[in-house]
């Protein structure tokens, strides 16, 4: 089997090997400053405004790495530019697809956009959800092109935004127009996993409640209708509910997620508003846990209390297998990198492999991050995770595309 050309001479599996990780070794420096910055680059979502810089300094990363690439425009009703940046390596054929969302949620406080390094540490906003694996995801396809691998088909490198508030105008956009999954063997998705791979998630249903009231000064509170005073029977019963559910099979509901009332202390609240989060397990049918959560709401405004809903994101679960090509490819990866097998686990939330399986393509989870630091203060990852990271994704995308599997 020739996996890739020196002068024309086939290569053995250790030189397969040695090539690719030392190449990604090469580039330390270079991925610890890519990093750094991507995380000074302020892309929260919400609000969203603050895409067309990163877009445009992924373009320029990509084309002074000498790849091809091209910009997807992603129309959105709130005027807001966003766009998703696919680049490629290889020639027309099946494709594996590296995935991720350059998007990260609202930083605690703007030090979060100033990366600090520390060590084999980079702390800030992103920097382990999930903008050191789009650096692990280049510098896979970098590697693969300085070791020359000889690849049947492509590997394509997609950067998406809006992953952060459920993807309607990022993959969601790309999966109903059909830029997404064409010609698909794999797809890999690098969030924050903690060293496990996730080869499935639970679905999710996020609203933003609004219950009105009608303001009124403090001294003439018997002329308002306090919207916090209406929420309360509600909310008690969306409590009751959440037990319910952890009762039975350890389902998520998490009930005032954010919260919001009033405009100053002595005025009668006009309105009350408070999200819910919903998520649900492979195994539950979406559709009824959706009526069911539904039900609770339209009982209230059936009980005179008035109410708005605003769907924020809606998600269904899925789940690869965890035997098959990819998945075995990323096992043997994992384990001649890190020095044993990955664990294969449920993803507790939402991931963007949903719009792969969709459309039966396998799709799993693994990246460089730590899920119990992600969105939080002190946000950091390992640099030493990130360059392992690319190792494991060259490696499997030559086992994927390389002539034969390399299993």
């Amino acid at each position: 089997m020739k996996l890739w050309a020196y002068d024309s001479v086939p290569v053995t599996f250790m030189g397969f090997f040695r090539e690719l990780t030392d190449a990604v070794d090469a580039d330390r420096v270079a991925m610890r400053d890519l990093l750094a910055a991507l995380i000074a680059i302020p892309t929260e979502n919400p609000p969203a405004t603050g895409y067309r810089p990163c877009v445009a300094f992924i373009e320029a990363t990509l084309a002074g790495l000498g790849f091809q690439y091209e910009r997807i425009d992603i129309p959105s009703p709130d005027g807001a530019p966003r766009a998703a940046v696919r680049a490629w390596l290889g020639d027309a054929g099946p494709a594996l697809c590296f995935h991720g969302h350059y998007d990260v949620v609202p930083a605690m406080s703007g030090e979060q956009f100033v990366p600090r390094i520390e060590g084999d540490v980079v702390f800030g906003r992103g920097s382990s959800d999930m903008k050191s694996g789009l650096v692990a995801m280049l510098f896979a396809a970098k590697a693969l092109r300085t070791a020359r691998v000889l690849l049947r088909g492509r590997l394509e490198l997609l950067f998406v935004p809006d992953e952060e508030t459920g993807g309607a105008y990022g993959s969601a956009a790309l999966a109903a127009s059909g830029r997404l999954g064409t010609d698909c063997i794999g797809m890999l998705l690098p969030e924050p996993t903690s060293g496990v791979v996730w080869n499935a998630n639970r679905g999710a249903i996020t609203v933003e409640v609004c219950v009105k009231g009608r303001a009124a000064h403090v001294a003439l509170q018997h002329l308002g209708i306090n919207a916090v005073e209406r929420a309360v029977p509600l909310l008690t019963r969306l409590f009751d509910f959440k037990r319910d559910l952890e009762a039975g099979n350890g389902s998520i509901l998490l009930v005032g997620g954010r919260v919001d009332a009033g405009s100053n202390f002595n005025v009668v609240p006009a309105e009350c508003r408070f999200t819910i989060d919903r998520r649900t397990n492979p195994d539950e049918d979406f559709d009824t846990e959706k009526r069911r959560l539904f039900e609770i709401l339209d009982a209230a405004r059936a009980g005179g209390v008035d109410l708005e809903v605003r769907t924020i994101q809606e998600g269904r679960s899925s789940t690869t297998s965890r035997g098959g090509p990819l998945a075995d490819a990323l096992t043997a990866s994992v384990t001649e990198v890190d020095g044993e097998a990955p664990v294969f686990e449920e993803c507790p939330g939402l991931l963007e492999i949903r719009f792969y399986a969709e459309r039966g393509v396998p799709a799993l989870a693994y990246g460089p991050g730590i899920l119990a630091v992600s969105h939080g203060p002190r946000e950091f990852v390992k640099i030493t995770k990130m360059v392992d990271c690319a190792k494991v994704y060259a490696l499997t995308a030559a086992r994927m595309l390389a002539g034969e599997q390399m299993l």
